[in-house]
């Protein structure tokens, strides 16, 4: 596999078949990139899990922080690793250890580990690097173009205004839509011209 480039489809089918996401390196402190990531997806319906040794006895978003993978305790369908590139392959490794093993590795922004990828998918795991999930899913959902983000894709077909409660193209509700006065009223004025 190509993990210089993804396509669309293949980010697409991870984020909308996985349940369940085990966040690696997850904080609680409330302006850190992976409490962002977990608050978004957790939002998007994502059964999520905090995974970090330091954290054991607090919670993020009301779940409780586990020290370890094999501290989860039930299956999981992906493992999203907030470590630096040095910490990765002892993660895919407590990962590949896992019964029944998780269905995708993904390594956010910034991290890569090539020898860790092949070890997931040789066990026959799907894996992503140098991505955020939460900002394909908010590129895949149109929820990010409606947030004033450039996701430089060119269109000539305007995304639908996202509203709570919307199905968007990653077959899960929107919470990032229909909470400003002009979306409403964009939403609104759709409705009633149609």
């Amino acid at each position: 596999m190509n993990h210089d480039a993804y396509d669309d489809n293949y980010i697409r089918s991870i984020l909308n078949n996985v349940k369940s996401i085990a966040m690696v390196g997850a904080s609680p402190v409330n302006v850190r990139p992976s409490y962002f990531a977990f608050k978004y997806l957790a939002q998007r319906g994502y059964d999520m899990i905090p995974v970090n040794p330091g954290h054991v006895g607090k919670e993020l978003m009301g779940k409780p922080f586990v020290a370890s993978l094999a501290d989860i305790g039930r299956p999981i369908d992906m493992v999203d690793i907030f470590r630096n590139s040095s910490h990765i392959m002892p993660v895919v490794d407590e990962a590949l250890k896992l019964s029944p093993p998780p269905k995708v590795i993904w390594m956010q922004l910034g991290a890569r580990d090539d020898a860790a990828a092949e070890k997931a998918e040789a066990a026959g795991l799907k894996v992503v690097m140098n991505r955020c999930p939460k900002i394909e899913y908010g590129r895949l959902s149109s929820e990010i173009s409606w947030m004033g983000v450039n996701s430089r894709t060119l269109s000539s077909k305007r995304a639908p205004v996202p509203t709570q409660g919307m199905r968007l193209s990653l077959n899960r509700s929107s919470f990032g839509g229909g909470q400003t006065a002009a979306s409403d009223r964009a939403a609104k004025n759709k409705t009633e011209t149609t």
